[in-house]
Formats: C-alpha cells, sequence, structure tokens
C-alpha cells in the first residue's frame, strides 16, 4: 500500500469530506495531497515544557479542518502561503532540524498531512533517530485515529476551544467540535497520560504526555468557564493546561465584525480565577500585554516568531 492512498477519498478529518486529494483537488482543509508546509525551524514560543532552552523543532503545515475565522495562523491555514515538499525534502529538513538538537519534532496542525508525517516517522525509526514528536493540533482530531496517531506521537498538544456548541458553530461551522475534541483528548490520555515530566522552568523538557490549551476570545468568558468546568470533571486537576490571552483579531474579524478586539484584563482574570477554583495543580498562563509577539508573521521565512527567540 502506498502511503498517499488516504488521500484518494479523504477521510482523515472528521469533516470526511471524501475528496480525492490525491487527483489535485482540495479537501476542506484546503489542501491537495501535495504537502505544502511554511516554515520549519526551532521556536522557541511554546510552552517552556517543549521548547526548553534549545527550540522546540516545529514544522508549520498549511491548511486546517477546523477553518476558525479567527486562527492567529490564518497566513498557513487559510492563505496557504507555504512551499511544497516533496517527501524526500521533507525529510531533509526534519533531519537538519534534529542536527540542530532541537527538543522535540512539533508537527503543527498535522491531521490533514498525516500520511506523510507518519511515512517519514516510519523512516525515522528504521534509521534509529530518537527523538519525541508532538502531535500539536487544534483538538478536531477523530477519536478513531488517536490509536495511530500514539504508535508515533509521544506527546499530544491539542486545543479545546469550545465547550459552546453554538460558538463552535458560529466560529468553525461544526456544533460536534465539543463532543469531538472531548473525546479526542480522552483518547490521547488514554494512550500518552498526562504531560512527563512537568517542570515549568524549561530545564527538564516534557518527553511524553499531553498538555491542553485553550485560547480565551473576547466577548466569551461563559465559553472558557465551561471548558474549564468540562476538562476538570473529566480529567481532574491533575490535567496539565495551558490559558492562553494572546488572542489578536485578523482580517477575516473585521470582515465578519466579530471578535474585533482582543482579551480584557477583567475577562482574563475571570478565567484564571476559574483555574484557581477547581484546583488547576499544572497551569500555564500569559502576561496580558497589547503587544504582538505571539502572532505569527509567516511572511517573515526565515523566523515568524522574532518576538519569541532568547
Amino acid at each position: 500500500m502506498n502511503f498517499l492512498d488516504q488521500y484518494h477519498n479523504c477521510q482523515l478529518c472528521p469533516r470526511k469530506c471524501k475528496v480525492d486529494r490525491s487527483r489535485g483537488k482540495v479537501g476542506v482543509c484546503g489542501e491537495t495531497s501535495e504537502l505544502r508546509i511554511s516554515h520549519v525551524g526551532p521556536h522557541f514560543g511554546e510552552e517552556p515544557s517543549i521548547s526548553g532552552s534549545r527550540g522546540s523543532g516545529t514544522i508549520f503545515f498549511d491548511g486546517c479542518s477546523s477553518r476558525c475565522f479567527f486562527c492567529q495562523n490564518y497566513q498557513i491555514s487559510a492563505a496557504h502561503h507555504g512551499e511544497i515538499y516533496s517527501a524526500d525534502r521533507f525529510f531533509e529538513a526534519v533531519k537538519d532540524l534534529i542536527d540542530k538538537k532541537v527538543h522535540n519534532l512539533n508537527f503543527v496542525t498535522p491531521d490533514h498531512f498525516w500520511p506523510h508525517i507518519k511515512e517519514l516517522c516510519l523512516k525515522l525509526r528504521a534509521l534509529s533517530f530518537p527523538i519525541p514528536k508532538v502531535f500539536n493540533s487544534s483538538g478536531y482530531q477523530l477519536p478513531e485515529m488517536i490509536s495511530e496517531y500514539s504508535e508515533f506521537m509521544d506527546i499530544f498538544m491539542p486545543d479545546f476551544k469550545f465547550a459552546d456548541p453554538d460558538l463552535a458553530r458560529e466560529c468553525m461551522g461544526d456544533e460536534r467540535y465539543p463532543e469531538i475534541a472531548l473525546e479526542a483528548i480522552r483518547e490521547m490520555v488514554d494512550a500518552r497520560g498526562f504531560l512527563d515530566p512537568w517542570d515549568p522552568s524549561g530545564e527538564r523538557v516534557a518527553e511524553r504526555g499531553v498538555l491542553v490549551r485553550h485560547l480565551v476570545l473576547p466577548g466569551h468568558v461563559e465559553n472558557s468557564l465551561e471548558t474549564l468546568d468540562q476538562l476538570h470533571a473529566e480529567f481532574g486537576d491533575g490535567l496539565p493546561i495551558s490559558v492562553m490571552s494572546q488572542f489578536r483579531p485578523v482580517p477575516a474579524c473585521f470582515a465578519k465584525n466579530s471578535l474585533t478586539r482582543g482579551v480584557t484584563p477583567q475577562e482574563y482574570d475571570l478565567v484564571l480565577a476559574k483555574v484557581k477554583e477547581l484546583g488547576f495543580e499544572k497551569v500555564y498562563t500569559q502576561i496580558l500585554s497589547d503587544q504582538t509577539d505571539y502572532l505569527p508573521d509567516f511572511d517573515n521565512s526565515e523566523d515568524p516568531f522574532p518576538g519569541h527567540r532568547k
């Protein structure tokens, strides 16, 4: 079986659009079966457990099946600013990352290009490259795919964006997101447990496990509070979480006249108070700032995240 066969009748994500991406047709993710990547390089802006001191070896794939209109990575998820990579070029780029002594390989929005990634991981395994691999995703994954991902991935870093089905439908067109994402995260935790080791200083970088991220959206604090309630009810206070305040409006927000401002201190404080009330023990938070260091610029092919470099 050729690794490209999974693109023929594509059902790699919950949309299950069944498009034959191998014939140049575009799926809901916005991509054909040609591997398109926007950036490969060490990244210092992930949580310290992932970035450590030498950076996380990030591979940013173009396209996304979630299609959130407010996507902070819209230049690659919606505008597709990347380049086509052959399987050989992909392998050489990843090998170069490993040679730079990054702590891990970090596959960002990977599910719609999973066949390429799986093939890469098989090559790395055959050549005995022992480096942790991170599945960095939207949370909008097929739960039945997690067991296959976990054959190769050591760390899962999913979002849990929406607990409110109506908000999910408004933002990404699928009210099923909360149930799909929660079930996918259950499977991830069953497969890999919680992030380990847990060292917020970044001196000991994580080697396996799950860290769940949540981006607070302006005007939708109740969604964040319910998200935290659901995560706590399902996984308890030992679940490592990252509660992010970095939202910035992107062009589509103004086009839709929705989410056209940042998060206020009052909103973020309410969410952090909920984190404390529930008793989460392993938490990353952010300093609320008017600066845009967290917002990438993929037009800068050398370093889309200059504000993160140490």
